[in-house]
């Protein structure tokens, strides 16, 4: 006897003797993973699942129907169903190998076994369904005959099968169908997890998915056994003295069964997550459907009742508020953990302090439409954390406590990119991110930015173009100082009294120690320091240039620009008598100061230098104490201003320069004159 014989005898031997009760799964999981191969057969494995769930479900009808004495009706016709499936041979031939198998488990795993290698190439749900095909195949006819047929030829084949004493046994078919379906179930999961497997979701996105794999075998290989043992004793059912204990694969069958569908739950429990991941992303992708409530509601707010529910909380009010409180609002959404933050919420309180202050409208956006919201982003929630959070108090935003969804949590780092460094986006109303780096233009600009949207950043930086390029002709020194991004003052007028003293003051401002940061490097340039001829050019070439700006059609009305505006506001200050300065970081202006005003701001240093400690940039605390300066400087009286040579149309529109009176003013020939609150004597 050759080897490969004995090797193959030994085997048999195992099979034959092998009690699968014996063998606990992880062992079993060995010798059934050698019958299969990788899966080539390709065939509509739930056509087959749905013709024979249909057979053994009308079949167990049949019976209910007879324990009961009543008449069983014809089952109605159904569309035939076309299926790929193993040809009738290698079906039948696996339900004649079923039903001769003898009593006893040994024999049963020794068929099942045998089952598994004609089916080495199909997958694991066909295997199963297939097995449950070939049980259908004999439990359907066996129930076709039960109600005796009248023709003859009925009556025969139900006495050779048995059935006459069919009655006498009810109670023992009761317990075998139990079990038929309890068989159903587990080939229902088993054929759900192939949808799982094979569907758009993978191990990775279905971490619970690895636990299954290794149990999809086990459970197959417990689902034929237990159809195998069914099928060797359906040609016993109608013999009355037949008594079988198949309790042994009814708790087998409950164990494995309540294992896999806690596995199965916890998929999909992680299916309906990426579900409602893919949801909430298409909400925050597609402005056009959603609004800013059901925007932040996909971000925040979760619907699994398991998920931590987060707080949104008014900081200023001390007391919790829900998401709806900022419908039809602006949102500036800012992200970020809670350590090294300081530069973050120093500036969103500026803002926060001046979208509560005058005006109240810019552009057509309202300053009181605009909310604050901070979703602070943390792994671990203690009680350091919380602090943090609670220590930025007497602010007017809102903050998200505790935030821990982590489905909002991956989504904010996907949708906006998020690593961990803060982020400060603008959202619509509309519930549409007009500006992925609002803090871009908050930090550059401050409140000059509002309403903060991506367009408004070119429009500051595009809007002064005109400026730097005719200073920038006039000296090399003014290059050199933009390109090193400091602040600068650009300052000049006819009064040398005033020259000297802001010439000494910016000085005095510069030589104080107080500023130590790189960021905070000031520097000074008189215009026509180097040449004083090139003074009466530049402001000649400004003149032209506003004599050459067209008006802006708005439906039937014509409005200014804002470079036209801040032509307009250069060549007012430039008629202070007093002089006049500006303010720059860089290549940005920051501010237009009349002569009294600039001075006593920048003398004042001791007063106003405290600000600065609590991290505002020098521009922000600069100019909050310039315009209290400026509201107790500037006359009580309106004032005039005279441009010669100009045309009336383009000069239409010229405000009062001073800001309490905040009146247009009128025409008189080529003079402009404010007619309100005018009292005797001029103010040139």
């Amino acid at each position: 006897m050759s080897s490969k014989q004995v090797s193959s005898n030994t085997l048999l031997q195992e099979k034959l003797v092998l009690n699968p009760f014996d063998v606990n799964d992880d062992q079993m999981l060995e010798k059934i993973y050698m019958t299969h191969y990788h899966c080539v057969e390709k065939y509509d494995v739930g056509s087959l699942h749905s013709i024979a769930s249909k057979v053994i479900d009308h079949s167990i009808e049949i019976a209910h129907s007879i324990k009961n004495g009543e008449q069983n009706e014809q089952v109605r016709e159904e569309k035939d169903t076309l299926i790929s499936c193993p040809r009738f041979p290698t079906l039948k031939r696996i339900s004649c190998q079923m039903i001769c198998t003898g009593r006893g488990e040994q024999y049963a795993h020794q068929t099942t076994m045998l089952i598994l290698e004609q089916l080495r190439e199909y997958s694991w749900d066909a295997k199963a369904v297939i097995a449950l095909a070939a049980f259908a195949l004999e439990y359907g006819k066996f129930w076709q005959l039960v109600p005796i047929p009248r023709d003859k030829l009925g009556k025969s084949l139900a006495e050779l099968n048995g059935l006459h004493s069919i009655m006498e046994n009810m109670q023992q078919l009761d317990h075998f169908n139990n079990l038929v379906k309890k068989v159903m179930e587990v080939v229902k999961c088993i054929t759900h997890w192939k949808k799982l497997i094979t569907g758009d979701y993978n191990v990775k996105d279905v971490p619970a998915l690895t636990d299954t794999l290794h149990e999809i075998p086990v459970l197959a290989y417990w689902t034929i056994i237990t159809l195998v043992t069914c099928t060797s004793h359906i040609d016993f059912l109608g013999d009355k003295g037949y008594r079988y204990d198949l309790s042994k694969f009814d708790y087998k069958l409950d164990y494995i069964l309540k294992n896999f569908k806690e596995h199965q739950d916890k998929c999909n429990t992680q299916i309906e997550r990426i579900k409602d991941y893919s949801k909430r992303k298409d909400i925050i992708n597609n402005s056009t459907e959603t609004d800013i409530v059901k925007y932040l509601e996909a971000l925040i707010i979760p619907v699994d009742p398991q998920d931590p529910r987060p707080v949104v909380y008014n900081v200023l009010a001390q007391k919790e508020a829900g998401i709806g409180v900022f419908k039809n609002k602006y949102v500036l959404l800012f992200i970020s953990g809670t350590d090294n933050i300081d530069y973050e919420t120093q500036l969103l309180i500026s803002i926060d302090v001046k979208l509560r202050e005058e005006p109240k409208e810019v552009e057509g956006y309202r300053k009181e439409d605009f909310s604050i919201l901070w979703i602070p982003i943390v792994s671990v929630w203690d009680e350091e954390q919380r602090k943090k959070v609670e220590n930025i108090s007497e602010v007017g935003w809102y903050v998200v406590k505790e935030f821990k969804f982590k489905t909002g949590i991956d989504l904010i780092k996907e949708v906006f990119n998020y690593k961990g460094n803060p982020i400060i986006l603008l959202i619509s109303p509309q519930g549409k991110v007009e500006n992925h780096d609002a803090k871009q233009i908050i930090s550059t600009w401050g409140i000059e930015g509002f309403p903060f949207r991506t367009s408004d950043h070119i429009r500051l930086t595009q809007q002064w173009n005109w400026f730097w390029t005719e200073i920038k002709n006039l000296s090399s020194t003014i290059r050199e100082l933009i390109n090193r991004d400091c602040y600068i003052f650009i300052y000049g007028g006819t009064n040398s009294k005033w020259i000297e003293n802001f010439s000494s003051a910016v000085e005095k401002l510069k030589n104080s120690g107080t500023f130590s940061l790189v960021e905070t490097t000031i520097e000074s340039y008189k215009l026509g320091s180097e040449s004083p001829k090139n003074v009466p050019r530049f402001w000649i070439t400004i003149d032209n240039m506003l004599a050459s700006r067209k008006r802006i059609k708005k439906g039937d009305a014509e409005v200014e620009d804002s470079t036209t505006r801040e032509i307009k506001n250069l060549l007012s200050l430039k008629q202070d008598p007093n002089g006049w300065a500006i303010l720059t970081k860089g290549s940005h202006v920051k501010l237009l100061g009349f002569g009294d005003a600039m001075l006593r701001t920048v003398m004042d240093l001791e007063i106003w230098k405290e600000k600065l400690d609590h991290e505002v940039s020098f521009d922000v605390a600069f100019k909050d104490y310039y315009e209290k300066c400026e509201f107790k400087s500037v006359p009580k009286k309106c004032e005039h201003r005279e441009f010669a040579n100009y045309p009336t149309d383009i000069l239409a529109h010229l405000p009062c320069p001073n800001k309490k009176c905040g009146h247009e003013m009128g025409v008189a020939s080529v003079k402009y004159k404010c007619c309100h609150g005018l009292e005797t004597g001029d103010i040139a």
